[in-house]
């Protein structure tokens, strides 16, 4: 149950703020305008380093957004991004959130319901095998889907038996034939239809194989998408994009929550 009467924090990660900093922007928006105490926090969680077994540096990256947790007074934390959230949550002594979930709980804006209600498109979901038992998480993309308007499809591998994209552990980094590998078993395993992802790199994975994915927050915060469209390009691809993505993020978030 939400306390409105804490104050939340939201971390959007590091994927997520390097995709799309406009619907980083109005998620903030949205979550400023639910929550009477609210904070923004731009920081990595550190789980590149703990996935390559560099702890150490690890443990520093994760202290410095307990310390920004701790300036800011955030009671309760919530997480766009599912590896964020599953890496951070058994270090952290306050409660974690899925956004998704909170988007089920809180309610999605009532200009967006019911806007894809004409839409042809037909989904299919990916469950990130970071959020492989995060059930609140998986019911809450699957709300908002239907919250939307959108039909979708199960596949067999859904939930709790989900399959890795390829990216997890660094994979695609150290070893590219096996991401290529783990990648196309995981499309096989899929449904024929455009996938569904609540993971930026996971929908990057995707669409280097060939496979239309969108994220979540495309179709909330986007325009309806009908079977005909094309996802946004793979701009976790592209290190410069990436980088202003990052600073366009910031300056956003900024926007929104009025700092100077």
């Amino acid at each position: 149950m939400l306390d409105k009467k804490k104050r939340y924090g939201f971390l959007p990660g590091c994927s997520l703020s390097s995709y799309h900093p406009e619907a980083v922007a109005k998620t903030v928006e949205y979550l400023n305008l639910s929550f009477p105490e609210f904070s923004a926090i731009l920081k990595c969680c550190g789980k590149p380093t703990k996935d390559i077994g560099q702890y150490e540096l690890y443990q520093r990256r994760f202290r410095g957004l307990l310390e920004d947790m701790e300036d800011t007074g955030v009671e309760e934390m919530i997480f766009a991004c599912p590896n964020c959230k599953a890496s951070s949550e058994s270090d952290m002594e306050i409660p974690a959130h899925s956004l998704y979930a909170i988007l089920q709980q809180n309610g999605l804006p009532e200009e967006v319901k019911g806007k894809a209600k004409d839409s042809d498109m037909v989904f299919t979901i990916h469950d990130s095998c970071s959020a492989r038992f995060d059930q609140a998480a998986q019911d809450g993309v699957r709300f908002i889907l239907k919250e939307l308007g959108y039909h979708y499809v199960e596949s067999e591998y859904a939930r709790e038996k989900t399959k890795c994209c390829g990216y997890g552990g660094q994979v695609q980094t150290v070893n590219p034939e096996l991401f290529k590998k783990v990648m196309k078993r995981r499309i096989e395993t899929l449904e024929p239809y455009p996938v569904v992802v609540y993971c930026s790199t996971c929908r990057s994975a995707f669409l280097q194989n060939g496979v239309k994915a969108w994220h979540i927050l495309d179709l909330i915060w986007g325009p309806v998408v009908y079977a005909k469209d094309k996802p946004n390009p793979d701009v976790l691809a592209t290190p410069d994009k990436v980088w202003h993505n990052r600073f366009e993020t910031r300056e956003q978030i900024k926007k929104v929550m009025e700092i100077l």
